[in-house]
């Protein structure tokens, strides 16, 4: 594990599936028609139950710089903080990632978050550069944490060894 201080604050890595993370909250970058997929969409269906799809409905979509919440259903986490990313080396990936970094941080400071989890956001199949989103994710997230933030801790959770060694660089270099 490794930690960041930033002020009374913490930014913390870890290795595990985020869906079974016991946290407060968690992001989640799904597509503006709000339905979960394969990947982590599945397992947050199959372990938080048909409950979070249909909350998801209710709200109907989720457009990209925005940012939607749902209960975290059978869960661990209570919440689930769902952002709409980059895809497919769009342009303006950066500030596209950046800005949904950013919504999910507001989001849960709106719902009077003090914790919460992100993953490597879209570095699976939209295909962001894993060392890009690591740097965005530190650089974004520092910054919120250096301003009067009522979150007192943000977790990157990485699936395995891939994920992680980009992250660990990351905050290792304070980005």
């Amino acid at each position: 594990m490794v930690e960041k201080k930033i002020g009374d604050k913490t930014i913390r890595l870890v290795k595990g599936d985020i869906t079974d993370m016991e946290v407060e909250a968690f992001v989640y970058d799904i597509t503006e028609d709000a339905k979960l997929s394969s990947g982590y969409g599945g397992a947050i269906t199959v372990r938080g139950g048909p409950e979070i799809q249909k909350e998801l409905d209710a709200i109907g979509s989720c457009p990209q710089g925005t940012a939607i919440t749902t209960s975290g259903g059978n869960l661990k986490a209570a919440r689930i903080v769902y952002i709409n990313g980059p895809k497919f080396h769009e342009p303006q990936t950066e500030e596209k990632l950046r800005r949904a970094v950013k919504v999910a941080l507001d989001k849960a400071e709106e719902e009077g978050l003090k914790q919460l989890a992100f993953p490597p956001v879209g570095t699976g199949l939209y295909q962001v550069p894993l060392e890009l989103c690591a740097r965005v994710l530190l650089e974004t997230v520092s910054k919120h944490l250096q301003g009067a933030s009522k979150l007192q801790e943000v977790i990157f959770v990485a699936l395995d060894t891939r994920e992680y060694l980009p992250l660990q660089t990351s905050l290792q270099q304070g980005a």
